[in-house]
């Protein structure tokens, strides 16, 4: 007997958020599997021809690790990826690939780990808890040491959410993007941080745009990955010119995000498809032709 789980793409960072904040957006990858006597995976979509099927990909790799968690590491299974999220351009597909197969695994054994210690599992694997925190919860996202290890305080937007989202032409690898920041910064820019990212967690928590518009700008990341995206000053006075307010980097980049914010998610959706109508024809120049508007996942990964 098979499963199939669906996983949201995620968006980290959101402007202050630098390691902590995690947003699901609906855009999804589909993971189908069934336990076999080998291990085998065939994927399509985004990443087909390009991703590893040996042992070495991702979502074989976190079965492989649910499987030992539940003392029947000997299982192996047969896995199908319909793949929708596109790979590195800062929209957490790899820690869809680490959450659908953690989701994947469980499912298949029958295991019910919980959320809570498939997310402990991930963030062994992955390193980090902002993309898979969303991923696994959905919604918004605040991950963080509890002294105890990582965990991730899940915040249900208020009002409606959704995200214009303009995709960067070429793969960023984050190992890439990381390298390029420094290994300290200024009190003052790690302060302008910490105010910053409480008025964007007040304005999704609240439904307040004047909250969150104030507080998108970053003084941690984005001033020293602008080498490795020279078009991203550009992409950003667009939208803002657009009326689509202060964009981000959606995670390491290269994809460029911008939130709208309405009376609930089907009017904030309809905003952000208008303006993604505007934006192609605006980014044209630029080499952007990929914009796509995009609802915020409020379930996480789950059975399809």
């Amino acid at each position: 007997m098979g499963a199939s789980i669906l996983v949201p793409a995620t968006s980290a960072n959101l402007g202050p958020g630098f390691d902590s904040f995690g947003l699901a957006l609906g855009l999804y990858n589909e993971f189908d599997g069934e336990l076999a006597a080998t291990w085998s995976i065939e994927i399509g979509g985004e990443g087909a021809g390009r991703l590893s099927t040996g042992p070495d990909n991702e979502v074989l790799r976190a079965m492989a690790r649910v499987f030992a968690e539940v003392g029947e590491p000997g299982l192996a299974a047969e896995v199908t990826c319909h793949n929708g999220i596109p790979v590195g351009r800062g929209l957490g597909s790899s820690a869809a690939a680490i959450v659908g197969g953690l989701v994947l695994g469980d499912a298949l054994t029958g295991a019910q780990l919980g959320k809570r210690r498939l997310l402990e599992i991930a963030v062994e694997i992955e390193g980090h808890a902002d993309n898979v925190g969303a991923a696994l919860y959905g919604g918004f996202t605040v991950a963080f040491d509890s002294g105890h290890g990582s965990e991730v305080a899940r915040i249900d937007p208020v009002g409606g959410l959704a995200a214009l989202v303009v995709l960067g032409e070429q793969e960023l690898f984050t190992a890439d993007s990381r390298a390029a920041l420094p290994a300290t910064v200024p009190h003052a820019d790690a302060a302008l941080n910490a105010g910053h990212a409480a008025l964007v967690a007040l304005g999704i928590a609240t439904g307040s745009r004047g909250y969150l518009e104030a507080g998108l700008q970053d003084a941690i990341h984005e001033r020293y990955r602008r080498e490795l995206i020279p078009d991203l000053e550009a992409v950003r006075s667009l939208l803002e010119a657009i009326g689509a307010g202060h964009a981000v980097l959606s995670g390491a980049g290269p994809t460029v995000l911008a939130l709208l914010q309405d009376l609930n998610d089907a009017r904030a959706l309809e905003r952000a498809r208008a303006l993604a109508e505007v934006a192609r024809t605006a980014l044209e120049g630029l080499g952007r032709g990929r914009v796509l508007a995009l609802p915020i996942d409020r379930g996480g990964a789950r059975e399809a």
